[in-house]
């Protein structure tokens, strides 16, 4: 495979750590991202949470993640960084991401989907903290593709101290049992308990067991994990702030599609709200303001 823009071929994962993907649901990277890059990412987000935007979002519906100093020492998500930081979109659409996503894909183009500014205070008794275990398809139902996939990239080294990003190992290749309309409902806006419950009933479903793997992530490296991957993440236990971005990423194949709840009430994904329309009306999710491409293959 080629590339319009030359990679580090010794950056991108072997046959090996593909099927290795394949198997388990998630890859630990290589070394990415420069020190420089990552600490830039830092001043950036600072930046941002201080107000700076390169451009802002033109509405905010009511799914929309979107932390302000009005609420307080929370975890705080901002959805759409990409479009609203231009400095932190740069660094994150360089290539070798987009290249290594490919390859786990096996995809021939990776666009961006959505990107979501993280940062988890150093407060342990804080409830927000605590990610319950969910998977990513769950909120993309409006989404064609099942190979899409997430990076997972911290602004520091990242272990368990910090409330790292925690995978079900192989969970995404379980068949799906329980959940319903809820599903489609964002984790915080659900009952943690139901949720551990519902991935411990899908383990039994499924006759294994649950088994954890969190990533020890060192800085300039990311982990990424298939979009039916369970995974989430505990308090932060180390004295500082847990920074990072979840970069989700869809193959060149995805398409919006219609998709009901069992009461007829059309799913809505925040794109839906901002991105252009196709030639037949639907939602365009390969809108470049939006989902630009960080990787087509060259044949």
């Amino acid at each position: 495979m080629t590339t319009t823009i030359p990679v580090e071929e010794d950056l991108l994962p072997s046959e090996a750590d593909v099927r290795s993907y394949e198997e388990h649901g998630w890859y630990l990277s290589k070394k990415l991202f420069t020190d420089a890059e990552v600490d830039a990412l830092v001043a950036e987000s600072e930046a941002f949470y201080a107000g700076a935007r390169s451009r802002r979002l033109g509405k905010r519906p009511s799914t929309l993640a979107y932390w302000e100093p009005s609420n307080g020492a929370v975890q705080r998500h901002n959805d759409y960084i990409h479009y609203e930081s231009d400095p932190i979109a740069a660094i994150l659409r360089k290539p070798i991401v987009g290249a290594v996503a490919a390859r786990l894909a096996r995809a021939d183009e990776i666009r961006l989907f959505q990107a979501t500014l993280i940062y988890k205070p150093p407060r342990p008794e804080e409830p927000s903290n605590l990610v319950p275990w969910h998977f990513d398809r769950h909120y993309w139902q409006t989404c064609t593709s099942d190979r899409m996939l997430t990076a997972f990239i911290p602004f520091h080294d990242c272990g368990e101290e910090m409330g790292t990003i925690t995978m079900v190992d192989g969970s995404h290749r379980w068949k799906e049992f329980g959940g319903g309309d809820s599903t489609a409902r964002h984790f915080a806006d659900r009952d943690a308990a139901e949720l551990d419950e519902l991935v411990r009933e899908n383990a039994r479903y499924n006759g294994t067991e649950m088994r954890t793997v969190p990533m020890v992530i060192p800085k300039g490296h990311m982990s990424f994990h298939h979009c039916r991957t369970y995974h989430g993440s505990g308090a932060n236990r180390s004295g500082q702030p847990r920074r990072a971005i979840s970069l989700h990423l869809q193959d060149g194949d995805n398409r919006h599609r219609y998709h009901t709840l069992s009461d007829g009430t059309p799913v809505l994904y925040n794109h839906d709200h901002f991105v252009r329309r196709t030639a037949e009306g639907a939602p365009d999710y390969s809108d470049p303001e939006f989902c630009p491409v960080l990787f087509r293959s060259q044949v």
